[in-house]
């Protein structure tokens, strides 16, 4: 069973969103990097790029697969995780941990429209 945490947003394209503050840490999840297999690259926005909920912002290529990336959240890109430009396997050893870019927050409201721990474990039993 891949690993959900308690407290953070689930998209059901299997992105995350740990909120502190006016800002959203935007990542994939568990359950994501575990379907892509081991992650060979990462795109991300620029810093300053405007993201959309539901729109895409970058992708995520494996060994496997190449998977878009759909914003759970609206905002402004403050920071990319740089870290992943030279490791992206970082992903597979905790998606949580790795976020891939972190977002102000334009409009709480796209948090209600997410799945909170329990229910994203329920949709991804299905």
């Amino acid at each position: 069973m891949a690993k959900v945490i308690e407290g953070l947003y689930y998209s059901e394209s299997h992105e995350f969103v740990r909120v502190e503050g006016d800002f959203g840490f935007v990542g994939i999840t568990d359950y994501a990097q575990n379907a892509l297999g081991t992650v060979v690259y990462v795109d991300m926005p620029d810093v300053d790029d405007e993201v959309e909920a539901g729109e895409e912002f970058g992708a995520v290529e494996s060994t496997k697969a190449a998977s878009d990336l759909i914003s759970p959240v609206s905002g402004t890109v403050v920071e990319v995780n740089e870290a992943l430009e030279d490791e992206p396997e970082l992903i597979n050893q905790d998606a949580f941990e790795n976020w891939i870019i972190k977002v102000e927050l334009s409009d709480k409201g796209d948090l209600d429209k997410l799945m909170d721990a329990q229910a994203y474990s329920e949709f991804c039993g299905k």
